[in-house]
C-alpha cells in the first residue's frame, strides 16, 4: 500500500510504543527482551510511515515518569536507545537519500554525555533534510514541556523582550520541542491502553485518537494502515459544525 491509496493523509502521527513488557511476560521473556521486540517495530513502522508520504511521525520512547521503572529495566532501554542511534549513524546516507530529519525531543538531563552527543550529531547532520520529520520523544513529558515554555516566556517578558498582551497561542507553540512543526492529527496507542499519558498534550488539542488491543512488539504496517484508514473517515470539525 502506498500514500496514493488513501485518500487523505494526516500531516502528523504520534505513536505511543506501548506493550512491551506485557508482550514479554506473555512470552515467559524479561521485559528488556520486550523492549527488543518493541525497537524492531518502531524501526519498521517509522520506515513504512515515511514511505506513505507522513511527513511528521512522533515517537514516545521514553518518558520522564519511566526513570521509576527498575534500574536494570531503564539500563536496557538507553541502551537499546544507544544501539538506534549507533545505527542511524551508520546508515546516515540511506536515511539521508529518504529524506529523513532526525530531532530528538525531551529533557537531555539524566541521559548520558555520549547519548546527547550522538543526539547532537544526528541532528546537525539531518537538519537539511526536509521529506520526513522522524520525532523520537526521549525522557519527555508534555507537563515538563509546557513549563520549560512557559519559564522561557516569562523570562523574556521579564526581561522587557515581550509584553504579557503579545503572549498568544502561537508564542507558546513556538517554544515547544516541535516548535514550527504541525499539530498532531492522528495519535495512535496500541496495547489495549486508552489514555494520552502526558505525551504531546497541546499539540493534540484536536488529534484524532485511534486505540488497538496489539501490543506494540506485534504491531505491524495492516495495523498502521488500519488507523490511517479510520483517520480517513473521522469529520474533523474542530469545534465547529
Amino acid at each position: 500500500m502506498t500514500g496514493s491509496d488513501f485518500t487523505v493523509l494526516p500531516r502528523h502521527v504520534a505513536v505511543i510504543m506501548d506493550g512491551n513488557g506485557r508482550w514479554a511476560k506473555r512470552r515467559g521473556l524479561s521485559r528488556s527482551e520486550g523492549h527488543i521486540e518493541g525497537a524492531k517495530t518502531f524501526r519498521r513502522i517509522g520506515e513504512y510511515a515515511g514511505d506513505l508520504g507522513i511527513k511528521h511521525i512522533t515517537f514516545y520512547a521514553f518518558s520522564t515518569e519511566n526513570w521509576a521503572r527498575p534500574q536494570p529495566e531503564v539500563e536496557a532501554i538507553m541502551h537499546l536507545f544507544g544501539d538506534y542511534l549507533n545505527e542511524a549513524y551508520d546508515r546516515l546516507e540511506e536515511n539521508r537519500a529518504k529524506g529523513i530529519r532526525l530531532r530528538f525531543i525531551g529533557d537531555r538531563n539524566g541521559i548520558s554525555g555520549e547519548l546527547c552527543a550522538l543526539m547532537d550529531t544526528l541532528e546537525g547532520l539531518t537538519a537539511d533534510m526536509d521529506k520526513v520529520n522522524l520525532n523520537i520523544a526521549i525522557n519527555y513529558g508534555a507537563q515538563q514541556e509546557i513549563t520549560r515554555a512557559a519559564q522561557s516566556i516569562a523570562a523574556d517578558v521579564k526581561a522587557g523582550l515581550l509584553s504579557p498582551e503579545e503572549i498568544t497561542k502561537d508564542t507558546i507553540t513556538a517554544r515547544l520541542y516541535t516548535g514550527e512543526q504541525p499539530p498532531v492529527d492522528l495519535m495512535i496507542r496500541p496495547s489495549g491502553e486508552q489514555r494520552i499519558s502526558n505525551f504531546l498534550l497541546w499539540q493534540s488539542a484536536y488529534a484524532e485518537f485511534w486505540y488497538s488491543d496489539v501490543l506494540w512488539p506485534d504491531f505491524t504496517e495492516r495495523d498502521f494502515d488500519e488507523a490511517l484508514k479510520a483517520y480517513e473517515k473521522r469529520n474533523r470539525r474542530f469545534g465547529g459544525i
